[in-house]
């Protein structure tokens, strides 16, 4: 179906005519270069298939050209001049020396980047009528993409599992590999750091105020008391936030790559399968694995967002989980050193709970190594001889201070 270019005048507003028929002149250009590029091609290849194919690009680039001139006379524009070599980029020096494989993936090339300037063209024109023909011959550009594609591959379809038999075997292949293994939920890690951050912080506020005050157990009890609840609340919202603004960074580029999908899915395709060649596949198996994702488009954003992103939504942390398991860890971790100044008080307490609280330490030290690769003992020492010298400094800093009488 031909659109109709020559409505009267312009939508647009008279000083935005200028601008717009640059555009249009610019656009008139591109076709009548492809098209002289294609026919050229034609004209030299000896298969009949193939030449058939370029002599449809061909056609179909004349028209667009057609489209476009017939609006630039309909804004009041000059009658278009061609101003490229006779041949398009068919004679271009890069294409001849590179041969016809190089000369048809550098068009490809081109009709993507067409693809990618026309898209961006929808919110630009501000004319219905081009807007209207540039709908038209973006979706033309798009099957010559995958003309073009098909012509350079020449790929052929073989037997695919269905999805269900592909999940099937992944879940058989997790589940043989997790066998022996600890499994580590996301959640401990979070209880953990709590837990380190809880009985760190408490430990230290205990030991301050227990040079201060002699181990006072009022003063210190308050004191780690009130150190608890804040830990706690400070480590639930901390985790809370990152883990929704992870979530949120997460969907808004998602949201991103959807939108640069929709307007250049060409140009989407040849990201993808370019990252797998990077990995190690080869072009044409790469393209091939490609094809198929992108037959389902949220498979296709899913698997391009992957490796963009080097992340997946299942991969991410839970707000909710993540704020419980924080703030419940921490106050565990901090509780610790406090439980001796409820049944003792004076430098009996304090040493009972420097003494508890570095058993505790190294035992969360150790616990660290059901996520890590390093030895329990070595984990667990880390810790003692950290937490030793937190207590120690602050312990040191409150006896001077309560000297000072602060």
């Amino acid at each position: 179906m031909k659109t109709d270019a020559k409505s009267p005048a312009s939508d647009a507003p008279p000083r935005d005519r200028p601008r717009l028929l640059k555009i249009l002149e610019s656009n008139w250009q591109a076709e009548a270069r492809g098209q002289r590029t294609y026919e050229r091609l034609a004209e030299r290849e000896t298969d009949p298939a193939r030449r058939a194919a370029f002599r449809g690009l061909a056609y179909a680039e004349k028209h667009h050209g057609d489209l476009w001139a017939d609006r630039i006379r309909a804004l009041g524009g000059s009658e278009p001049v061609y101003q490229g070599p006779p041949t398009g980029d068919a004679d271009a020096v890069r294409n001849r020396l590179g041969g016809p494989g190089i000369a048809l993936e550098r068009l490809e090339l081109n009709e993507s980047r067409d693809i990618a300037k026309y898209a961006k063209q929808l919110a630009q024109l501000g004319d219905e009528s081009s807007t209207k023909i540039l709908r038209q011959v973006l979706d033309d550009e798009r099957e010559h993409y995958r003309t073009l594609s098909g012509l350079i591959r020449n790929r052929r379809p073989i037997p695919q599992p269905s999805p269900d038999e592909v999940r099937k075997s992944l879940e058989e292949l997790l589940a043989s590999r997790q066998q022996g293994r600890p499994q580590a939920a996301a959640w401990i890690g979070d209880a953990i750091y709590g837990i380190n951050d809880g009985l760190g912080a408490i430990f230290g506020i205990v030991s301050g105020v227990s040079g201060a005050t002699l181990g006072d157990s009022k003063f210190v009890i308050i004191a780690g008391m009130v150190g608890l609840i804040a830990s706690a609340l400070s480590m639930g919202s901390g985790a809370y936030l990152a883990a929704k603004s992870e979530r949120e960074i997460y969907h808004a580029e998602l949201a991103r790559e959807r939108e640069a999908i929709h307007m250049n899915g060409a140009e989407a395709r040849e990201l993808l399968a370019l990252y797998y060649q990077v990995k190690g596949l080869p072009e044409e198996d790469a393209f091939h694995v490609v094809d198929h994702i992108a037959r389902d488009p949220e498979q296709m954003l899913k698997a391009l967002s992957h490796e963009r992103l080097g992340t997946s939504e299942e991969a991410l942390s839970n707000p909710i989980v993540s704020a419980t398991s924080g703030a419940i860890s921490t106050a565990v971790g901090a509780i610790i050193p406090v439980i001796p100044f409820f049944f003792m008080q004076g430098i009996p307490a304090v040493v009972t709970a420097a003494v508890v609280s570095l058993i505790a330490h190294f035992a969360v030290g150790a616990a660290k190594s059901l996520i890590t690769v390093r030895s329990w003992w070595s984990s667990g020492m880390e810790m003692t001889v950290v937490g030793a010298i937190e207590g120690a400094v602050t312990y040191g800093l409150g006896v001077l201070l309560g000297k000072g009488g602060m």
